[in-house]
């Protein structure tokens, strides 16, 4: 029948269809519906009874006579709905996908016996349907025994495994509350261990502190014992050393008056004969002695024992001078009257014979060299010098009046001027210095500029000295004071800035007298060595006067160190010796200079003539002749080797003879500089000397 094959056609093409050759996973068993498919049995389509029954039939009955119209015959029959079953009936030969023509027939014989095997299968059909279903119920109701059992033991193996994993987990818990109760245990008794031993180890540590406590209240104690006694020891040493200070200062006040007695004797130098001199010169020493104590006492604190005693032996030492010199001049006055007493009577007899004695006498004190004369020095200098001091210090009196309506004026104007005269001098010199000859030479113009009335520019503002009729005498003041100011402060720490301040000043002496007076009254006033002056202790006069007067700084009743006033005179000195030899060099070279060699020959003489100083003569020579030694070789020379052999053999002696072993640096220098010099007969030029190069700069 064609129809027939059209349906195993059909079948077998689905079969080759893409879902057809669909593979499936492998692991399909996992799933429950799957393996229920597998475990049931085979079905027919729920078409299968319908097809038997409705189909074959009217399709035996109804050939068509064509293949078209057997397709269209069997879709129409299809199509309608009074064919379509009301139950569902499985066909065995549709589930199970045979073929209904066998495999070695052809279309010849499919045509030739269709309805005859239709008609049996239909019969067979329903007999095969009825068993079919009777064994899939069979089936069936195994299958869901099975599953059922199945899923009862996989409950029960499941249930029984939960109970065990249960069992397990509380052994598990178990074992682990056991091994924390264990830890806990070991961490407990390891705690109560380590307090215990904190414990006994802190009591350890209580004891030892207590212990170290004692030990040091005990030191503490001892320190504050120690301490009270070095207070109580160090209080009484100051109070001592007071005592010691006030004595030293009694014993330097009683040996300066002791020392005056010894010059007030000179009235009576006719009557002695003895030279006095000799008296003189010890007691000046003993002077410079207690002086070196008290100055050497005010840098280390208080006097010593040995220092008060020293100065005890000089206060003897005086005394006895002067009992000396009294019982020398009682007898020289006992005598003198005795011999009036002669002499009125034997005047006619002696007279011849007395004038000659007299004259041999008066020649005694003038002696040569080297008699004793040259063997005891002077102590006061030169009368002549003095009246030139004196002079000196009148100008810069008469100056300092001149121009007190300036400095003492309250109006602001004339304040304002004042300070602004002031600056134009001062400033000026602050600004000298070695950088270049150009630059000096215009410091030098300005100043003399502002000296000749002409004005100036300074701080910005127009200066001169025509503004006041008082300017002129008060910047000529203010510019001498800063010139030696400049020599106090700057040349003593910067010796080679000495030059070019001496030379600017040296310079404005030449054309300016009047300047020139005023910075040697300064300098005079500020050290007196420079005159040079040893000031005597008067009667009355304060102890701090009389150290300003040898040119000690005094402030609240203190005296400078020694070194500091070293250091201030030593720069002073070195202005006046560098003043002396240098010119300025634009000014008219067919003058004399106003303050030349001559008078550092005169002051070298005058210095050598005087008893020395501990300490300040032996550094005053080497700074003079370190700065100006070179000048005054090249203008005296023989007769300045012959003064240097005469410091060498004869001042050195007396200056090492009063100097004590804690001073001997300043000797010791000035002795290797001379012996250097004589070695090589020569006085070197000193560092930091103009040449002509520096004012070509």
């Amino acid at each position: 029948m064609p129809s027939e094959g059209r349906c195993w056609e059909t079948l077998q093409a689905l079969r080759n269809s893409d879902k057809g050759r669909l593979c499936y996973h492998r692991d399909w068993l996992r799933d429950e519906d799957v393996l229920e498919e597998c475990m049931s049995l085979p079905k027919l389509s729920s078409y299968s009874g319908w097809v038997v029954d409705h189909v074959l039939p009217h399709m035996q009955e109804n050939p068509p006579p064509s293949e078209t119209s057997t397709s269209s015959g069997s879709t129409s029959v299809l199509d309608q709905p009074s064919f379509f079953p009301k139950s569902p009936v499985r066909n065995h030969a549709f589930s199970s996908g045979i073929p209904a023509a066998p495999p070695n027939g052809t279309k010849s014989k499919h045509k030739t016996q269709p309805t005859e095997s239709m008609v049996l299968q239909s019969s067979r059909g329903i007999k095969v349907e009825g068993c079919i279903r009777m064994y899939e119920l069979v089936h069936k109701m195994k299958g869901t025994e099975g599953l059922r059992q199945w899923q009862e033991e996989q409950e029960k193996k499941v249930q029984a495994l939960s109970e065990m994993a249960s069992e397990q987990l509380k052994r598990f818990d178990e074992r682990k509350e056991l091994k924390q109760h264990k830890e806990f245990q070991d961490l407990r008794e390891v705690m109560e261990k380590s307090s215990r031993e904190a414990l006994g180890h802190q009591e350890k540590l209580k004891a030892e502190h207590r212990h170290r406590a004692k030990i040091l209240n005990l030191k503490l104690r001892e320190a504050e014992q120690q301490r009270l006694k070095q207070m109580e020891q160090e209080r009484l040493r100051k109070e001592e050393g007071q005592i010691r200070l006030r004595n030293l200062y009694a014993l330097q006040e009683e040996v300066l008056h002791l020392s005056q007695q010894l010059d007030s004797s000179d009235q009576h130098r006719d009557l002695l004969k003895i030279d006095l001199s000799a008296f003189r010169t010890r007691g000046n020493q003993l002077c410079s002695l207690i002086s070196g104590i008290i100055r050497a006492t005010s840098e280390n604190g208080f006097p010593t024992a040995e220092d008060h005693a020293v100065a005890e032996g000089a206060r003897q030492e005086m005394r006895d001078l002067l009992t000396d010199l009294q019982q020398e001049i009682t007898q020289a006055c006992e005598d003198k009257r005795r011999r009036e007493e002669e002499a009125q009577v034997k005047q006619r007899e002696s007279q011849t014979h007395q004038e000659p004695e007299a004259h041999k006498e008066s020649l005694a004190p003038s002696q040569g060299p080297k008699g004793k004369q040259n063997e005891d020095l002077q102590v006061k200098v030169q009368d002549s010098t003095m009246q030139w001091y004196q002079q000196l210090q009148d100008v810069s009196s008469q100056c300092v009046l001149s121009f007190e309506g300036l400095t003492g004026s309250l109006d602001s104007q004339v304040k304002k001027i004042k300070m602004d005269l002031q600056k134009a001098a001062t400033i000026p010199v602050s600004q000298i210095s070695t950088i270049a000859g150009s630059k000096l030479k215009e410091i030098f113009d300005k100043i003399h500029s502002l000296l000749s009335g002409k004005p100036v520019q300074s701080g910005g503002r127009t200066v001169s000295v025509t503004l006041n009729s008082q300017g002129l005498d008060f910047v000529q003041y203010k510019l001498a004071e800063k010139f030696v100011k400049q020599g106090e402060e700057e040349v003593a720490s910067h010796h080679e800035a000495v030059f070019p301040i001496a030379v600017v000043a040296s310079g404005i002496w030449e054309l300016h007298p009047r300047v020139g007076d005023l910075i040697l009254a300064h300098l005079h006033k500020k050290c007196p060595y420079s005159i040079p002056f040893y000031p005597a202790f008067k009667e009355g006069m304060a102890l701090e006067d009389y150290q300003r007067m040898l040119g000690y700084q005094v402030k609240d009743s203190k005296v400078e160190q020694q070194d500091n006033f070293l250091k201030r005179m030593s720069g002073m000195i070195r202005l006046y010796a560098a003043i002396i030899q240098l010119r300025w060099p634009y000014g008219n070279r067919q003058e004399v200079h106003p303050h030349g060699l001559n008078h550092g020959w005169r002051w070298l003489a005058q210095i050598l003539n005087m008893e020395p100083l501990s300490d300040v003569t032996a550094t005053l020579l080497f700074d003079f002749l370190e700065v100006c030694g070179n000048a005054l070789m090249k203008q005296y020379q023989v007769q300045f080797w012959k003064i240097i052999l005469f410091i060498k053999e004869d001042y050195f002696p007396r200056i090492e003879a009063i100097t004590s072993s804690g001073q001997m640096g300043s000797f010791i220098r000035l002795k290797q500089f001379l012996e250097k010099c004589l070695q090589h007969k020569e006085i070197p030029v000193p560092k930091g000397f103009l040449t002509s190069s520096f004012w070509r700069s």
